[in-house]
């Protein structure tokens, strides 16, 4: 027994959906009528370990500090602050190490809150399990169970282990997180063949999928890690986490501001020294160049903005676990997407009716009762046309389904079909009471039929619900006008026969509809369900949102191409594909695409293609493939199977309403509507976020250029220290620091979501970018330059021409804030009054300055003297041109509306 135990646990590759219930109770060494006993789940568990996952989280509190830390441009923050700190520079070190702290705890705080909402949002698997155990039945946590428990099962339940059926009364599940499914999947005992695929294996019950009806009794084969789902969560926690192209971009941009910093500041000491001034002196001069060139307020301009964005998201349903996922989204070319509950609404609608003596179409969406009947867009009342009341009233009897209203809309419980045949009955207004049932003859995967006996005032009627090939056959009958019975024909057949095809290749999954007066209800199965009336056909599907389609194609404007990858029957998918705008060339199914060679995958993503009945690892090598081509991939999922290919993406978005705890742990971004209606929302935020990083960057990287050219020029020339290192801390720091966090408020420019994306091979600048940097920073640079020897040249003393350059630079970078506003739109074109918080941190800015200039405790911290009147006006004189200068530059480069945000 022990050894047969050890490899019951041990064992990954048993095909227990293959193996008959008795040789499954044999292998699991248990007693179907006693279940096992205390002794037997100890030692059991002592071997197989509880029934758990293991954590997919993102780390706990330290973790999350760390990441904000970790960054190149904060390395180089940190190393300044030493330096200045051991040059005795204590107030700039501090200032430094301040800066890297609020940094630090504003990111934090974003995604600590975030860790905490996911949480808020997951609705755990079930937390306790009804099993046999002594032969006793009792309740027990689902963490306990182990290998060979006899666990029992019934409407509402979620299967907490992999189990295999031994029993069951008309049970079926909903598969949807595992399989993509979007219907629900007929249970039964009886094994199925060792090659049948995940969705087709019938009588396993998979963790994590639910009871949508009947009842069921079943053995617990695997738990924990060793399940379907604990094997696609295994596959997920073995994907790494890529960095965010703004991530490598500003990283990128860190290093080579770091090595040009220290670069200048050795050169220029070198320099400087040879030339035979005091070491000291030039030590303090490459300190100061250092400083200039670092914008130290970066990371935490970034940090806000991004923070900020995030907010924003949340409002626009979109709920971010990372700060850089915000720019990733306007990166994005490409969205893999799951159907149900994403493209669709996640709720099954019947959507047209064939009655033998005509078609008819159904309005409205859901389960509610909203929706007409219509004949050739005329309105048809179900009273006026019995043989359609006939129809009706056999698919509400026929049914175990309910729909009631909630504040959420109407909400459905049972068979998600059947609850689409009792929103029918209600919008045909019908007020009639079910019958007494008699007897039941219930669904399953063989019959594919259901049969209720229901007894009227009249006798017995059977009402059969089932596929149309299997009902078919049976009928004898077809009711015709008026409720009417006619003998069913070869030719009438036929017709019934090619519309149901149609409805198929629609993508409507097809019910007939029949029912038969029955001489005695105590006849068998066989005698109940032959001679049948068929009263017609019912087309359903799960409706597409009818918003998806114009935001599919505002996704396609901005050059974003939709791929909807599935776990659905292609027929269905291809249908809802069309319904939302998506032009769909070829279906590739899971099956096909295992046989594919890489090449031939690689030709195939290119193209306009929809996978269906794809499995975990298929996602996952889809998403790596568009990777390879260098796209941004964007991936939606809400299932168990989605989350290995959430994970790989760029962008993991996972639904809050529908998801499973797998997905949203695996996500980069939660929906709490489940629409993808607010990721193309997410992604127009995304754009607007990347373009105001944009802006700051060059902002800041002008700012720190000028400073840098009007120290080294001023080497060049001779002249005695232009700015000492507090006062270029100030500037990059209070005066740039404000200014850049409201720039990243601006709000979005007209026309971003028609342009394409930008290439993830592109830097933070581009060519464009950089050229704008180097001519506005000049002009930034010159000012204080200028003014600083003028005034030398004039005869004032060194502190008052130090303070006209210190002020001019700064009132030079207020005035080339404007320019940047916008990427695209001259300075004149931007309304002024759109930003509030920029003209108040400009505001904010000179009230500052003034107080660094007028108020001695500051003055002296920061070696300034006071200023005339006349100062003033020189300064402002030099520096508003640069306003100009940039609407000059910005009419030299203007591109048109296509160009890319930072080319």
């Amino acid at each position: 027994m022990q050894s047969e135990q050890a490899s019951l646990v041990n064992s990954e590759k048993i095909p227990w959906h293959a193996l008959s219930e008795a040789v499954v109770l044999q292998r699991c060494g248990v007693d179907p009528e006693a279940g096992l006993d205390g002794t037997e789940v100890e030692q059991r568990q002592v071997e197989a370990g509880f029934n758990r996952l293991e954590s997919q989280s993102g780390g706990g509190w330290s973790r999350l500090l760390l990441r904000q830390l970790s960054s190149v441009l904060i390395f180089i923050l940190l190393f300044a602050a030493g330096v200045s700190w051991l040059v005795g520079e204590r107030v700039d070190a501090i200032a430094i190490l301040m800066i890297v702290l609020l940094n630090a705890a504003l990111g934090f705080v974003q995604e600590w809150r975030a860790e905490r909402s996911i949480e808020a949002l997951q609705r755990l698997l079930v937390s306790a399990a009804t099993v046999l155990r002594g032969g006793v039945v009792q309740r027990v946590d689902r963490a306990s169970l182990v290998p060979g428990d006899i666990v029992l099962l019934a409407p509402g339940d979620q299967a907490p282990a992999d189990i295999r059926l031994t029993a069951g009364v008309a049970l079926e599940m909903d598969e949807s997180a595992l399989t993509g499914e979007s219907v629900t999947v007929p249970k039964e005992v009886t094994a199925v063949a060792e090659e049948t695929p995940l969705y087709g294996r019938a009588s396993m019950l998979h963790m994590g999928t639910a009871v949508a009806a009947g009842r069921g009794r079943g053995v617990v084969v695997a738990t924990g890690m060793r399940t379907q789902l604990g094997r696609i969560a295994g596959l997920a926690q073995g994907v790494d986490r890529a960095p965010t192209p703004l991530q490598r971009r500003l990283s990128r941009l860190a290093r080579q501001l770091g090595f040009l910093s220290l670069s200048l500041a050795l050169a220029v000491s070198l320099l400087g020294w040879l030339g035979g001034r005091p070491l000291f002196e030039m030590f303090l001069v490459g300190v100061s160049l250092a400083v200039a060139v670092v914008p130290e307020g970066l990371p935490a301009v970034v940090t806000i903005t991004l923070a900020l964005g995030v907010q924003s998201m949340a409002r626009r349903n979109a709920l971010l676990r990372r700060l850089p996922t915000t720019e990733t989204l306007g990166a994005t070319d490409v969205i893999c997407t799951d159907k149900t509950g994403t493209l669709t609404r996640g709720e099954m609608t019947v959507r047209r009716i064939w009655l033998p003596s005509g078609e008819l179409e159904v309005t409205g969406v859901g389960y509610g009762p909203e929706g007409q009947f219509l004949d050739n867009d005329r309105v048809v009342a179900p009273a006026t046309r019995p043989e359609l009341l006939g129809l009706l009233r056999t698919a509400r009897i026929c049914n175990h389904a309910t729909v009631a209203p909630s504040d959420d809309g109407w909400v459905a419980t049972g068979d998600p079909t059947e609850a689409a045949l009792i929103a029918l009955w209600g919008k045909a207004g019908a007020a009639e009471t079910v019958p007494q049932l008699l007897g039941e003859f219930p669904f399953d995967s063989r019959r594919k039929r259901m049969t209720v006996v229901a007894g009227p005032a009249t006798g017995p009627v059977a009402h059969v619900k089932g596929a149309p090939e299997i009902i078919l056959p049976r009928c004898r009958f077809v009711q015709t006008t008026g409720g009417l019975a006619t003998p069913m024909t070869a030719a009438l057949s036929a017709q019934i026969e090619a519309r149901y095809e149609a409805y198929a290749d629609s993508g409507l999954r097809t019910l007939a509809i029949a029912c038969r007066e029955l001489p005695d209800q105590r006849l068998e199965v066989d005698e109940v369900e032959a001679d049948l009336t068929l009263l017609g056909l019912v087309g359903i599907i799960d409706s597409a949102r009818p918003e998806v389609g114009a935001a599919i194609a505002t996704a396609a404007t901005a050059g974003i191409r939709t791929i909807v990858i599935t776990g659905d029957a292609g027929r269905t998918a291809v249908a809802v594909a069309n319904e939302v705008g998506l032009n769909v060339e070829q279906v590739v199914t899971g099956a096909e695409l295992s046989e594919m060679s890489d090449a031939e995958l690689d030709r195939c993503v290119g193209g306009s293609v929809l996978f269906a009945r794809t499995a975990p690892e298929q996602k996952l090598r889809i998403v790596q493939m568009l990777q390879r081509q260098n796209h941004v991939v964007g991936m939606t999922g809400d299932g168990i199977n989605d989350a290995p290919a959430l994970k790989q993406a760029d962008i993991g978005i996972a639904m809050g309403i529908r998801g499973t705890d797998v997905a949203r742990a695996s996500a980069d971004m939660v929906l709490t509507d489940d629409n993808f209606v607010s990721i193309v929302a997410a992604v127009e935020e995304g754009r607007r976020q990347f373009a105001n990083i944009s802006k700051f960057v060059r902002y800041l990287l002008s700012s720190n250029i000028g400073e840098v050219v009007a120290i080294l020029l001023n080497i060049l020339l001779g002249g005695p220290l232009i700015l000492v290192p507090a006062q270029l801390l100030w500037v990059n720091l209070v005066t740039d620091g404000l200014t850049a966090v409201a720039l990243g408020l601006e709000p979005v420019e007209p026309g971003v979501m028609q342009r394409p994306p930008r290439s993830a091979s592109e830097g933070i600048l581009g060519r464009h970018g950089l050229l704008t940097v180097l001519i506005l920073g000049g002009y930034v640079g010159l000012v204080p330059l200028v003014l600083f020897h003028y005034y030398l040249t004039a005869g004032a003393d060194l502190e008052l021409a130090r303070t006209v350059a210190f002020t001019s630079l700064v009132m030079a970078e207020l005035f080339n804030l404007f320019n940047f506003r916008a990427l695209y739109t001259q300075i004149w074109g931007v309304p002024f009054f759109s930003n509030p918080w920029l003209l108040g941190a400009c505001g904010l800015s000179l009230v500052l300055q003034l107080l660094v200039i007028y108020w001695p405790p500051l003055g002296g911290a920061l070696k300034t003297v006071p200023l005339s009147m006349g100062d003033w006006f020189v300064i402002t004189l030099c520096s508003a041109p640069i306003l100009l200068l940039g609407a000059l530059w910005k009419q030299l480069q203007q591109r048109g509306p296509g160009r890319r945000l930072n080319s």
